[in-house]
């Protein structure tokens, strides 16, 4: 079959190479074309645009680049229609994938929703096209399958993908990583400030602050894949600060603590079992939007699961030195630690087990056959 991919930043581009891999254990004749990254592109099939081509964040940006949007959607109804494929599979990124579902439903494709838009976050209302546009849904956090059912929604919870990513990684060695990386032998804060520009400018310089203050440990920026060393080269400014690209797992998975920017890291970290802070702060204007529309209690994914306070979030104004300080301080104390691994493991029981991409390739393939 003919398989038209839809991902739009980096942890898609991580679990929709996942994917790919599974449909090729059920379609040994699959095909591919996609939006993705280099992780897809390894797999296999054609790559149409780069998820680095679309990477903004927030209303604010949206609207500035409002222009740019509108073509590719329209580029890649055109880029659909030539291939014409047996099924489109969606993966998060619901901005722009929603917009292209509402057209291809009406085209009478056969659609598919990987990772479910965040609509349980805000705008439930998108729930009715949701279910008009997208023929079946599968969702990887618990409370999800819930959310669908209380509107008479019947979706797929498959698991969550990253405990096979994480649960599959090469193990590394510790001493080779450091000698490798030049690190010393100090215990490692590790930091992640997202993935997009507008993210690790608001976030890293805050987090830096601290190094100072830890003479006794080794700070290591963790480098997005959609970024070059010469964008985090300004903020670096002390010794015993690090970067290194594109080797997150393996940094975390020798890591102390971490300060993580809210997203997909916060559960990535927590799988690692490194004790965390959470840290967000926007564009002062899309703060102000996402404030008024968004009623979770929590931003970052570990909250959200557990249902209470698992680690510390500090948002906009909260996210200074002072704060940040504080927090680092209490998630490096032996008395504090234990609890973290302790709610980690019960988290990690709550996302289900392994082998999410196979069994979403296995509904897919079979529905469509």
């Amino acid at each position: 079959m003919k398989y038209y991919i839809i991902a739009g930043e980096a942890s898609g581009d991580l679990h929709g190479s996942n994917l790919m891999k599974a449909l090729l254990r059920q379609d040994v004749n699959a095909e591919f074309r996609f939006w993705g990254g280099d992780l897809m592109q390894a797999v296999g099939g054609t790559l149409v645009k780069h998820y680095k081509e679309r990477s903004f964040m927030g209303f604010a940006e949206v609207i500035l680049n409002l222009k740019k949007i509108l073509g590719l959607i329209k580029f890649c109804k055109q880029d659909i229609d030539a291939f014409k494929p047996d099924v489109i599979i969606f993966i998060d990124n619901s901005g722009f994938n929603l917009r292209i579902a509402k057209w291809a439903k009406a085209q009478n494709y056969s659609t598919h929703y990987y990772i479910s838009p965040q609509v349980w976050a805000s705008r439930a209302s998108r729930v009715e096209k949701i279910k008009r546009d997208i023929d079946a849904m599968y969702v990887i956090l618990p409370f999800e399958k819930k959310f669908y059912d209380s509107y008479g929604y019947d979706v797929h919870f498959v698991g969550h993908p990253l405990i096979d990513a994480i649960a599959d990684r090469t193990q590394i060695s510790e001493y080779k990583f450091r000698a490798e990386h030049s690190l010393s032998d100090k215990p490692i804060i590790a930091l992640l400030p997202g993935s997009r520009k507008q993210e690790i400018t608001k976030m890293l310089g805050v987090m830096l602050s601290l190094v100072d203050d830890f003479p006794d440990y080794q700070f290591v920026i963790a480098g997005a894949p959609s970024q070059e060393y010469s964008f985090y080269k300004p903020f670096i400014k002390q010794d015993n600060v690090a970067y290194i690209a594109n080797k997150t797992y393996d940094l975390l998975s020798v890591s102390t603590a971490a300060l993580v920017t809210s997203g997909t890291a916060t559960l990535e970290t927590a799988l690692f079992k490194v004790p965390q802070v959470v840290c967000y702060k926007a564009n002062a204007i899309s703060y102000q939007i996402a404030k008024r529309i968004i009623t979770l209690k929590f931003i970052s994914l570990v909250n959200l699961i557990m249902d209470r306070e698992v680690v510390t979030e500090l948002i906009q104004g909260d996210l200074n030195k002072k704060r940040l300080k504080k927090e680092l301080e209490h998630i490096l104390d032996e008395d504090n630690r234990i609890t973290f691994f302790i709610d980690y493991y019960d988290l990690e029981k709550k996302l289900g087990g392994k082998g999410a991409s196979d069994k979403v390739a296995k509904l897919i393939f079979q529905g469509n056959e």
